[in-house]
């Protein structure tokens, strides 16, 4: 039988990356002359990618009305941001207890993020947690991304597994819609951040804690 694989989502699944995301944000409007945006508020914005959530956030302040714009904007934001990565962005709690205990059982762990793949890595170095996983696709490392779900089903492949042995773990529309259409069951964190409630997109489980996500992922694999 094929060694499961589980995905993980990044922003918001794996790690809590709002602080330094929004942080950056609203230091670059705040340079712009608008108002910084509140950091519970802004939670709503990551999920598509860093591109569509600066579009949207000048957006919100009335800018951002054209392509140079949101270009010139989002180059200046990228060149921040890279600068303070993991200043305040830790893993969620129970998730490093988690991934050991999918490591112990011999589970190929990969990465499916909407971040740009140098920066997902990056970070993920930065916390010394990249070496856990089989493979860490962005939203750049192939023609699509989320929610398309040929980015879940390159990752896995990538990572040396099967869809029928695989399961995702996100945290919102993207991840769950994705992996819906890939034919994978999926956990939805409640910690994470959504700009649709999870019970409206139906995911296989939602959790609010990640102790119970070892048991959830092996009731998902037995169903399958």
């Amino acid at each position: 039988m094929t060694t499961p694989t589980i995905v993980f989502d990044l922003d918001g699944t794996l790690v809590d990356t709002a602080p330094d995301l929004i942080g950056t944000l609203s230091w670059l409007l705040e340079t712009e002359g608008l108002d910084p945006v509140d950091l519970t508020a802004a939670r709503d914005l990551i999920g598509h990618g860093m591109r569509p959530m600066v579009e949207k956030a000048l957006r919100q302040k009335g800018r951002g009305q054209t392509v140079a714009e949101v270009d010139d904007v989002f180059r200046r934001y990228i060149a921040a941001y890279e600068q303070r990565l993991t200043r305040e962005s830790r893993p969620f709690p129970g998730m490093i207890a988690a991934l050991d205990a999918f490591a112990a059982e011999g589970m190929r762990l990969a990465v499916c993020t909407n971040k740009i793949e140098r920066l997902a890595v990056q970070l993920l170095e930065e916390l010394d947690l990249a070496r856990r996983f089989h493979a860490i696709a962005g939203a750049d490392t192939y023609a699509v991304r989320k929610p398309d779900p040929g980015h879940i089903a390159f990752t896995v492949r990538d990572a040396g597994g099967t869809l029928d042995r695989a399961v995702m773990v996100g945290d919102s529309e993207p991840d769950i819609r994705a992996a819906q259409a890939a034919g994978v069951p999926v956990v939805a964190y409640a910690g994470g951040y959504t700009a649709v409630p999870l019970a409206e997109l139906s995911p296989d489980v939602i959790l609010d804690h990640y102790d119970g996500l070892p048991a959830a992922v092996r009731a998902l694999l037995e169903r399958r």
